[in-house]
């Protein structure tokens, strides 16, 4: 692994650009949008891994109404709606939406599709951004690693404990947020990302590149730089907030209050049982629920 670089050299690391809704957008010059399809891979076998975690929990939470918060192209949400959910989806990235808004349209004589609502949305004003329901949202999703794309830039993790209020107040009591993260605590130890993936199976990644920067000594960002085995220039870098287990948990017991009903999952697993697992799934539950709250 090449000496970690500094936060000088931070912004060179990213894919330039500003989305739509005022916040610095990684996939802003599209070739990270252009190339997502194909770094995810074929999406049934994407979705097998956890289609039924997530369909169970949802069953058991009596869950209808659902915010993707994070839906990109909306591989996601297309999955849900065609299970019978109702859906609003929302992302800050105004290229990756396209593939949504054309799904949309291309579907659209599908009463259910016809009925999805679409909105560029951006995490720290997502109650203006977005239209609840009469008391709420059932569950919000945020998924796909995606919230350490907010990078911390004030360095007190001031903007991801304002998200984290917001997801908050977009949920009826009772309702969850099922949120994930890529297994940082990994990556910090070994200087690199675990080779398993449980999301993507892209035949297409010939190699994931990481970069950990340092601030004074702490962890600063993670940069991982894919290379895509595609004809046409495949190749993007996205940078991320190297949460930990620890400090992601934190946050969320901040938002939710202490005795929230949390459980974290490893791939999907119960934690004793993946004790290295490429992502953490974490299940927090607004307080207020008449349902008790069991593992799935």
């Amino acid at each position: 692994m090449s000496p970690s670089p500094t936060a000088d050299n931070v912004l060179v690391t990213q894919s330039p650009g500003v989305g739509a809704s005022g916040i610095a957008d990684q996939y802003a010059d599209g070739k990270a949008a252009k190339n997502w399809q194909l770094y995810i891979g074929e999406q049934d076998g994407r979705t097998l891994n956890y289609k039924t975690f997530l369909l169970n929990l949802l069953k058991q939470k009596k869950v209808e109404s659902i915010l993707d918060s994070a839906c990109g192209t909306g591989v996601d949400s297309v999955m849900l709606i065609e299970e019978g959910y109702t859906l609003t989806s929302s992302d800050a990235s105004d290229k990756m939406l396209k593939t949504a808004y054309k799904t949309r349209w291309d579907r659209r004589r599908e009463p259910s599709f016809f009925d999805w609502e679409i909105e560029e949305a951006n995490w720290l004003t997502l109650p203006q951004d977005v239209r609840k329901p009469v008391g709420g949202f059932d569950a919000v999703l945020c998924m796909g690693n995606s919230f350490p794309h907010l990078l911390d830039d004030h360095g007190d993790l001031r903007d991801h404990k304002k998200c984290f209020k917001n997801f908050v107040s977009m949920l009826k009591p009772g309702g969850i947020l099922v949120i994930d993260h890529r297994n940082y605590d990994y990556i910090l130890k070994h200087g690199r990302a675990p080779k398993k993936n449980i999301y993507y199976n892209s035949k297409h990644i010939s190699d994931i590149r990481t970069q950990v920067i340092y601030e004074n000594n702490a962890p600063k960002q993670i940069t991982l730089n894919y290379t895509m085995d595609v004809e046409e220039d495949g190749d993007f870098i996205l940078s991320y907030q190297p949460h930990t287990l620890k400090s992601f948990t934190s946050l969320l017991k901040d938002a939710f209050g202490a005795n929230a009903n949390h459980t974290t999952y490893a791939d999907f697993k119960r934690m004793e049982d993946e004790p290295e697992p490429a992502f953490y799934i974490h299940v927090i539950e607004k307080p207020g629920n008449k349902f008790n709250f069991n593992q799935v």
